[in-house]
Protein backbone atom coordinates (compact mmCIF):
# COMPACT_ATOMS: atom_id res chain seq x y z
CA UNK A 1 0.00 0.00 0.00
CA UNK A 2 1.14 3.63 -0.81
CA UNK A 3 -0.37 6.11 1.41
CA UNK A 4 -0.22 9.93 0.79
CA UNK A 5 -0.64 12.98 2.86
CA UNK A 6 -1.39 16.48 1.41
CA UNK A 7 -0.66 18.99 3.48
CA UNK A 8 -1.54 22.97 4.00
CA UNK A 9 -1.88 25.20 7.11
CA UNK A 10 -5.11 24.63 8.35
CA UNK A 11 -6.39 21.66 6.76
CA UNK A 12 -9.85 22.90 5.48
CA UNK A 13 -9.07 24.30 1.46
CA UNK A 14 -5.53 23.29 0.04
CA UNK A 15 -5.17 20.36 1.52
CA UNK A 16 -8.35 18.16 2.06
CA UNK A 17 -9.20 19.53 -2.29
CA UNK A 18 -6.18 17.00 -3.12
CA UNK A 19 -7.11 14.47 -0.75
CA UNK A 20 -10.39 14.42 -2.62
CA UNK A 21 -9.24 15.17 -5.77
CA UNK A 22 -6.80 12.64 -5.91
CA UNK A 23 -8.64 10.07 -4.19
CA UNK A 24 -11.34 10.14 -6.48
CA UNK A 25 -8.79 9.52 -9.50
CA UNK A 26 -7.41 7.10 -7.33
CA UNK A 27 -11.29 5.27 -7.12
CA UNK A 28 -11.99 6.25 -10.74
CA UNK A 29 -8.32 4.19 -11.63
CA UNK A 30 -10.18 1.59 -9.02
CA UNK A 31 -6.77 2.12 -7.53
CA UNK A 32 -7.97 2.17 -4.05
CA UNK A 33 -6.77 -1.29 -2.52
CA UNK A 34 -2.99 0.14 -3.58
CA UNK A 35 -3.24 3.87 -2.40
CA UNK A 36 -4.26 5.34 0.80
CA UNK A 37 -4.95 9.09 0.73
CA UNK A 38 -5.37 11.74 3.30
CA UNK A 39 -4.40 15.43 4.81
CA UNK A 40 -3.51 17.59 7.47
CA UNK A 41 -2.55 20.93 8.12
CA UNK A 42 0.71 22.49 9.88
CA UNK A 43 -1.57 24.32 12.64
CA UNK A 44 -4.27 23.68 14.58
CA UNK A 45 -6.60 26.56 14.12
CA UNK A 46 -9.47 24.49 12.31
CA UNK A 47 -9.18 20.68 14.11
CA UNK A 48 -12.09 18.61 13.60
CA UNK A 49 -14.08 21.05 11.03
CA UNK A 50 -15.06 20.25 7.63
CA UNK A 51 -13.70 21.63 4.85
CA UNK A 52 -14.35 25.13 3.52
CA UNK A 53 -17.60 25.46 2.10
CA UNK A 54 -16.10 27.63 -0.70
CA UNK A 55 -13.89 24.12 -1.65
CA UNK A 56 -16.42 21.93 -1.05
CA UNK A 57 -18.79 23.92 -3.86
CA UNK A 58 -15.80 24.22 -5.74
CA UNK A 59 -14.87 20.63 -5.80
CA UNK A 60 -18.60 19.50 -5.97
CA UNK A 61 -19.19 21.50 -9.27
CA UNK A 62 -16.66 18.70 -10.48
CA UNK A 63 -17.93 15.77 -8.97
CA UNK A 64 -15.74 15.71 -5.60
CA UNK A 65 -17.29 15.10 -2.14
CA UNK A 66 -15.01 16.62 0.17
CA UNK A 67 -17.65 16.68 3.06
CA UNK A 68 -16.68 13.34 4.69
CA UNK A 69 -13.21 14.67 5.57
CA UNK A 70 -12.37 16.55 9.41
CA UNK A 71 -9.37 18.69 9.67
CA UNK A 72 -6.78 17.41 11.94
CA UNK A 73 -3.32 18.27 12.57
CA UNK A 74 0.04 16.79 11.49
CA UNK A 75 2.13 14.99 12.98
CA UNK A 76 6.04 13.99 13.06
CA UNK A 77 4.60 10.16 12.92
CA UNK A 78 3.14 11.21 10.09
CA UNK A 79 6.72 10.75 8.20
CA UNK A 80 6.56 7.13 9.60
CA UNK A 81 3.08 6.34 8.34
CA UNK A 82 3.26 7.94 4.56
CA UNK A 83 5.83 7.12 1.53
CA UNK A 84 4.60 11.21 0.40
CA UNK A 85 4.24 13.96 2.27
CA UNK A 86 3.39 16.83 0.25
CA UNK A 87 3.46 20.65 1.12
CA UNK A 88 0.79 22.80 -0.69
CA UNK A 89 3.47 25.82 -0.27
CA UNK A 90 7.46 26.68 0.85
CA UNK A 91 5.79 28.16 4.14
CA UNK A 92 4.33 24.52 4.91
CA UNK A 93 7.67 22.87 3.68
CA UNK A 94 9.77 24.64 5.79
CA UNK A 95 7.14 23.71 8.69
CA UNK A 96 7.04 20.24 7.80
CA UNK A 97 10.91 19.97 7.18
CA UNK A 98 10.69 20.97 11.36
CA UNK A 99 9.03 17.91 12.75
CA UNK A 100 10.71 15.35 10.17
CA UNK A 101 12.39 12.94 11.49
CA UNK A 102 15.59 12.02 10.68
CA UNK A 103 15.77 9.09 7.45
CA UNK A 104 12.49 10.50 6.70
CA UNK A 105 12.97 13.25 4.45
CA UNK A 106 12.98 12.05 1.19
CA UNK A 107 9.28 12.17 1.46
CA UNK A 108 8.70 15.88 1.65
CA UNK A 109 8.02 17.44 -1.59
CA UNK A 110 6.05 19.99 -2.95
CA UNK A 111 2.72 19.20 -4.85
CA UNK A 112 3.46 20.94 -7.53
CA UNK A 113 6.57 19.39 -8.32
CA UNK A 114 4.27 16.45 -10.07
CA UNK A 115 2.90 19.15 -12.55
CA UNK A 116 4.42 18.69 -15.62
CA UNK A 117 4.88 21.93 -17.74
CA UNK A 118 3.64 24.61 -14.92
CA UNK A 119 5.27 27.55 -13.96
CA UNK A 120 3.85 27.60 -10.63
CA UNK A 121 6.02 25.74 -7.79
CA UNK A 122 3.11 26.60 -4.89
CA UNK A 123 -0.36 25.99 -4.48
CA UNK A 124 -1.68 29.83 -3.44
CA UNK A 125 -4.21 29.56 -0.49
CA UNK A 126 -7.63 30.33 -1.74
CA UNK A 127 -9.19 31.62 1.90
CA UNK A 128 -8.84 35.29 2.02
CA UNK A 129 -9.68 34.89 -2.04
CA UNK A 130 -13.08 34.91 -4.09
CA UNK A 131 -14.63 32.21 -5.44
CA UNK A 132 -12.01 31.73 -9.16
CA UNK A 133 -9.21 31.05 -6.28
CA UNK A 134 -11.03 27.79 -5.38
CA UNK A 135 -11.48 27.20 -9.43
CA UNK A 136 -7.38 27.98 -10.01
CA UNK A 137 -6.74 25.87 -6.58
CA UNK A 138 -8.28 22.65 -7.88
CA UNK A 139 -6.92 23.06 -11.57
CA UNK A 140 -3.40 23.41 -10.28
CA UNK A 141 -4.33 20.22 -7.86
CA UNK A 142 -5.50 18.28 -11.09
CA UNK A 143 -2.66 18.78 -12.82
CA UNK A 144 -0.23 17.49 -10.20
CA UNK A 145 -2.45 14.73 -9.55
CA UNK A 146 -2.25 12.84 -13.01
CA UNK A 147 1.88 13.86 -12.61
CA UNK A 148 1.65 12.05 -8.79
CA UNK A 149 -0.13 9.13 -9.87
CA UNK A 150 1.84 8.73 -12.98
CA UNK A 151 4.72 9.00 -10.23
CA UNK A 152 3.39 6.43 -7.94
CA UNK A 153 2.94 4.07 -10.72
CA UNK A 154 6.21 3.97 -11.72
CA UNK A 155 7.91 3.62 -8.60
CA UNK A 156 6.06 1.50 -6.80
CA UNK A 157 3.43 -0.80 -9.48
Amino acid sequence: MVKVLFVCMGNICRSPTADGVFRKMVDDQSLGHLIQVDSAGTHAYHVGEAPDPRAQEAAWRRGIDLSPLRARRVKATDFECFDYVLAMDDDNYQQLEIICPDGHGHKLRLFLDFATGMQEREVPDPYYGGVSGFEKVLDLIEAAAEGLLKDIRTEHF
